[in-house]
């Protein structure tokens, strides 16, 4: 498959990585009318940035070079990006000498504070090819946390090893030790108890409290191939894993017990993510569907298919170009976002059934959303180690949708269910109406 065309360099954008910058995208509007979100005219998508290695890496053109993983700490202080050749870039965020950094939302002054109080560009030597990375969350003071730095991230590394690293100063802190095979996802509990999930090609998930020194907590079995994605929810009731078949396995994250299988894809589901209020559950596939689910009853909500732009575009081929590779919430929860493999990343709107935003691009891997929104950051299936930064559309949530979430962030389906309200208000709080 081609390259993307790219932009000019930017200038002064760092001794080891560069910033590029589109000259052009396609035009992404949402839909007039959507209901429960305000949308600002005019609005297009448009390539913010670039990032890729500056320095020709002088290695083995068969060792991996492919970004798989890229994060942003939960402040959106840091960026960690997998650069290939067993290297991780932590980078503070926005980037001061590209122009991103003028476009970024900054809505926490707390977390611009600590990107420019002396904050430095770290590269982290692994050691392997690096496939999976995760930030914990700012732990609550407290004896179970002292000692320990308050933000780490986490490498999930090739040989099955697990390398955590303390993100102010690039130090190791830990090696996990007990998976067999590549780590292929991280996920950490958001509710700052450091514990951490990983998720593997032995087909195992492996829970650890690095607040006990990285001790292992328990191992779940039940998938029967490779473990692709796993996401825990925001309120750490759930983790969800997704593996190289149809099933999607939703556990409990108080007992570890497997609640339940989602069954519902034709073909091996490879991403999920959970929405921001715990309420919904979403699973990407190779069947280029995207199913939306109640995690609390297991049922299906909504399937999102990724028709082709161009119908004639897979004929005479045997690769389903809209296989999909990725998806994810955005912070407020109004859109999704997908990476497919016919090089668009699209945006969706909750209550549509078509994307309501495209942007081209060569060989996208994953996607995440900025923490404070209006951007998007997506790795490309390349050996040149290069992330791409894409804007995002700009809502404004609705009271109704504001006040839904702020309930669901407590509230079960069945809690809601059972409340002596109106059908229509329970259709709605519980996302089968819009």
């Amino acid at each position: 498959m081609g390259r993307a065309e790219e932009g000019p360099r930017a200038e002064g954008a760092g001794e080891d990585y560069s910033a590029q910058h589109a000259l052009r995208a396609p035009p992404c509007r949402a839909p007039r009318g959507t209901p429960g979100v305000v949308v600002r005219p005019a609005e297009e998508p448009v390539l913010l940035a670039e990032l890729k290695p500056g320095r020709p890496q002088q290695h083995d053109w068969k060792s991996s070079c492919e970004t798989w993983s890229v994060a942003f700490s939960p402040d959106g202080a840091w960026f960690a990006w997998s650069q290939g050749h067993c290297v991780v870039k932590l980078i503070p965020w926005p980037l001061e000498e590209a122009e991103l950094c003028k476009t970024l939302e900054r809505k926490s002054g707390k977390a611009e504070a600590r990107s420019r109080a002396g904050a430095k560009e770290k590269t982290l030597e692994c050691g392997q090819i690096v496939w999976g990375l995760a930030f914990s969350s700012w732990p609550p003071a407290g004896p179970r946390t002292a000692g320990l730095p308050c933000l780490v991230l986490a490498t999930g590394l090739n040989d099955g090893q697990i390398k955590v690293w303390e993100v102010q100063t690039g130090h190791l802190l830990f090696s996990l030790l007990g998976h067999q095979d590549v780590v292929r996802d991280l996920s950490f509990a958001p509710n700052g108890s450091l514990i951490l999930v990983s998720a593997s090609r032995d087909k195992t998930l492996r829970v650890w409290d690095l607040s006990r020194d990285g001790r292992q907590v328990q191992v779940l079995t039940g998938h029967v191939q490779w473990v692709y994605c796993c996401s825990i929810s925001p309120d750490c009731r759930m983790l969800c894993s997704v593996a190289g078949e149809k099933s999607v396995l939703l556990w409990s994250m108080r007992s570890y017990a497997l609640i339940r299988r989602l069954e519902g894809h034709q073909s091996s589901v490879v991403s999920c993510d959970f929405s921001p209020d715990s309420a919904l559950l979403v699973t990407a596939s190779y069947d280029a569907c995207v199913i939306m689910w109640d995690p609390y009853t297991g049922e299906q909500l909504r399937t999102l298919r990724h028709v082709p732009l161009h119908p004639g575009l897979e004929s005479g081929s045997d690769v389903h170009t809209s296989s999909l590779r990725s998806v994810c919430f955005s912070p407020e929860g109004l859109y999704l976002a997908t990476v497919a493999d016919d090089r668009l990343l699209r945006i969706w709107a909750l209550e549509l059934r078509s994307p309501v935003a495209f942007a081209p691009m060569t060989n996208g891997l994953c996607c995440m959303y900025f923490p404070h929104g209006h951007s998007l950051a997506s790795p490309r299936r390349t050996r040149d180690g290069h992330v791409q930064f894409w804007s995002a559309p700009r809502a404004l949530a609705s009271l109704k949708h504001l006040c839904r979430r702020a309930l669901r962030t407590f509230l079960t389906t069945y809690q809601v269910l059972a409340l002596p309200i109106p059908r229509k208000l329970k259709e709605f709080l519980t996302y089968r109406s819009f």
